[in-house]
């Protein structure tokens, strides 16, 4: 469990950021998503948890479609974004990590970082290709913010020019993190970011999903197992079981609903939630 790090939470009337209304997803006769809907307000650290195969991944690549639902909208910022290319959803600002890293193992951290911000970048062809001209100031200006922001946030400075493949698990995943925030992302959706870790890798990290949240402002939509964190350092929380919406609402109140604990620990042992202990 994450120490110390609880969030003082988001008042009930803040901004809505992002909604998914009534949302359907099918592969073939599998029902991964079944009527999901849900709002995330602005600035609020808010998790989706639930058993494996609940779904919660799926919901994450509808958002930022990866696939495209059956049935239902999503809505940013009061904008309909269900039909938008997984490009564009980008350059409107929602940014996404994986479950699985998904870098370029030749490349260096500072190079991957780099290419986080392609979809915001507005240098041509032609100026690009002329070394001295709009694009290599363009490079300079990303290279300088990337370098005091991103990377002394996350603490990668001594890394910044090895080659990712050579880094250890824990680094890869802090730095597919560093690439995300490069696209300067309104909304940020991470998937299982602390899975593999270690305890202290684990509490970097969270300490580092808190300071994004509350010094960039950046609105978090976190999938995580690790219950102790989820519950230290979420806002809200809302759980899925196979594809349904089955609870939502504080830690403390997820952490003791019924329906979720029957969800983690089946009917026969529902006398003691271990959910966050």
């Amino acid at each position: 469990m994450v120490e110390s790090m609880a969030k003082t939470g988001i008042q009930p009337g803040a901004e809505i950021h992002l909604s998914v209304e009534d949302i359907h997803l099918s592969f073939g006769g599998l029902k991964a998503l079944n009527g999901v809907s849900t709002e995330i307000r602005k600035g609020e650290i808010f998790a989706i948890i639930g058993p494996n195969g609940a779904g919660k991944t799926s919901l994450l690549n509808c958002i930022n479609r990866f696939y495209k639902p059956q049935k239902g909208k999503i809505f940013f910022e009061g904008n309909e974004i269900t039909h938008l290319s997984p490009h564009r959803i980008a350059s409107i600002g929602i940014a996404r990590t994986f479950q699985a890293i998904e870098l370029f193992k030749g490349m260096t951290v500072l190079d991957n970082i780099k290419l986080g911000r392609h979809v915001h970048l507005k240098t041509g062809i032609v100026a690009g290709g002329l070394y001295f001209g709009k694009g290599h100031r363009e490079e300079m200006a990303l290279r300088k913010e990337i370098e005091e922001k991103i990377i002394d946030l996350l603490e990668i400075e001594a890394i910044r020019k090895k080659v990712v493949a050579t880094l250890p698990y824990g680094l890869q995943k802090r730095v597919e993190l560093a690439r995300a925030l490069a696209m300067k992302p309104k909304i940020l959706l991470l998937d299982e970011p602390m899975t593999g870790m270690n305890l202290e890798e684990t509490e970097d990290m969270a300490r580092f999903i808190l300071d994004v949240n509350e010094e960039w402002e950046t609105t978090i939509v976190l999938i995580e197992h690790d219950m102790g964190v989820v519950m230290d350092i979420s806002d809200r929380v809302c759980v899925l079981d196979f594809g349904s919406k089955i609870a939502q609402g504080l830690p403390l109140e997820i952490r003791q609903n019924p329906q979720v604990i029957k969800a983690y620990l089946g009917e026969e042992d529902m006398t003691y939630s271990r959910l966050g202990a």
